[in-house]
Order: C-alpha cells, then sequence, then structure tokens
C-alpha cells in the first residue's frame, strides 16, 4: 500500500483482545490516515502506542455523533478518515452506519478493513448451529422491553448472538431462558485474551452459574435455534397458558407458550384470550 491514502472514510477492525490481532493491512491505514474518528481516544491511543505511531484523533459516539458527522463527512473531501472503534468492527452496536450512509451520499470514497468481530469470533466458540444467526446487540434495560424483545425473536430459527455486561449477564439469561425455552446456549467472554473462558450449556443451567458471581470482561451471549417441537394438543397449550398467566398478562403469557411450543403466536394469543373470558 502506498504511504498516502485517498481521500475518503477508512472502516478499520480493531483487536477486540490480543493486540496482536491488528492486521498489516489495518495497521498501515492508522499509520497513514490523515484523522481517526475514535470511539475513546484513551482507547486507541493504547493501540496506536503498540504499532509505534501516533496520528490525530476525533471523538465520535453515540453522544456527539449527530453533531460532528456533517463535518467528518466535508474533510473526507480532502483526507483520509479512519474509524475504528473501542475493539472490534466499527458499525457493530455503535452508531458508524450513519456516517457510512452520508460518506456515500457525498461522493466519498469508502472502504472496510475487515478484521475481529467478537458476535462472528463467539459463534465459532459457542458450538451451536453456525448457518444461520441473528445478531441482536444489547436486549433493553428495563424487564418489560426485554421480555418484549425477546419475544419477537423467538420464533425466528436461527443462532441468536447479543452482547451483554456482567452485571446484567444473569438476569439476561433468565430472560432468555423464561421467554425462548431452556434451549442449548453459551457465554462467552474475554475472547482472544488470556482468561477466554466459552461455556456451553442449557440457559437456565447457565442462568444459575453466574446468578452468584456476575464474571468480568466482554460478554457474548450465543442461544441455540428453537428444537423442532412435536405437535402440542389443545390440553397442552391450555395447561402451559394456564401456568403463565398466573405471571404475566395475556399478550406476553402466549408469546412464551407460543415460544416454548413451536406454535403461531396468533394461536397461543387467542386461545389465551378464550381462557380468560376476553375472547368471548
Amino acid at each position: 500500500m502506498s504511504d498516502r491514502l485517498l481521500p475518503g472514510l477508512y472502516i478499520v477492525a480493531t483487536p477486540i483482545g490480543n493486540l496482536s490481532d491488528l492486521s498489516p493491512h489495518a495497521a498501515s491505514v492508522l499509520a497513514a490516515a490523515d484523522l481517526l474518528a475514535v470511539e475513546d481516544s484513551r482507547v486507541t491511543a493504547k493501540l496506536l502506542a503498540h504499532i509505534g505511531v501516533k496520528r490525530p484523533m476525533t471523538p465520535y459516539h453515540d453522544h456527539n455523533a449527530d453533531r460532528v458527522r456533517p463535518g467528518l463527512v466535508a474533510e473526507m473531501a480532502h483526507k483520509a478518515i479512519a474509524l475504528v472503534s473501542d475493539a472490534g468492527t466499527p458499525l457493530i452496536s455503535d452508531p458508524g452506519y450513519k456516517l457510512v450512509r452520508e460518506a456515500r451520499a457525498a461522493g466519498r470514497h469508502v472502504t472496510t478493513v475487515a478484521g475481529p468481530c467478537a458476535a462472528v469470533a463467539a459463534l465459532t466458540l459457542a458450538g451451536l448451529p453456525t448457518d444461520r444467526f441473528l445478531f441482536l446487540g444489547f436486549l433493553p434495560a428495563k424487564a418489560g422491553a426485554r421480555a418484549a424483545a425477546i419475544a419477537e425473536v423467538a420464533g425466528i430459527k436461527a443462532t441468536l448472538i447479543l452482547y451483554e455486561s456482567g452485571p446484567r449477564l444473569a438476569a439476561t439469561l433468565r430472560a432468555l431462558h423464561q421467554g425462548l425455552g431452556d434451549r442449548d446456549a453459551a457465554v462467552v467472554r474475554e475472547i482472544s485474551k488470556r482468561f477466554e473462558e466459552s461455556v456451553t450449556e442449557r440457559l437456565s443451567a447457565l442462568a444459575e452459574r453466574y446468578a452468584e458471581q456476575p464474571p468480568k470482561g466482554e460478554i457474548v451471549i450465543v442461544v441455540g435455534p428453537p428444537a423442532p417441537a412435536e405437535p402440542a394438543d389443545e390440553r397442552s397449550i391450555d395447561d402451559a397458558l394456564a401456568e403463565a398467566m398466573q405471571r404475566l398478562p395475556a399478550s406476553r403469557a402466549a408469546a412464551e407458550v407460543a415460544a416454548s411450543l413451536g406454535l403461531p403466536r396468533r394461536r397461543v394469543y387467542e386461545r389465551a384470550l378464550t381462557l380468560s373470558g376476553s375472547g368471548n
């Protein structure tokens, strides 16, 4: 690669743990860029020190993206700007896609420098099906919104991948167990670091494992797809709804039962209304 980069936007993936995972291509772009748009300058400064360079940096994150984006797009007309996150591939759970969209709309050169991604790395470690997967990012923090988000994807026949923090891990695992049934799942953390851990068990066992002592580090949860369900008879549906509606409103109870039995949500919801006396 020439030392001089074409003006435009360079999307640069950075290590998720081991700094040696930075590719030679990524290192050369970071060293030659006129400006780095970074999530946290302190984190990126450590990476630059690792490769022995110093470059101008400007913050670009959730809290300032709308304000600084127009200026960055304007500068791309005559500067090579590299976009990096604290770890992994930019645009995965961060606001970078709007920068890409507006740079393209302005006719700027846009290219990517491929590299590490925690979601894909965790998928390779989990030992769960990889032929179809869906990335969910972070689930909502509030219990009701979290349950609704889980219910929305419960019937999707694909492996689910999501990010989580240590303090919220046990609650999220319990919510996943409640909303999806007791599926095979994995908790993967500290990928490519010294204390890398990948634990694959049932969701119920994982929730119990991490209930007392929340783990540290960056965490990815991988949940296997729903198992093929045997056709449920009306008695099974009614029994499951009766139990669920003791804890939940009819709509959420129906979503939970539909997910656990592999049935259409509308069918189960209509039955829940009948059982509750609201369907008359």
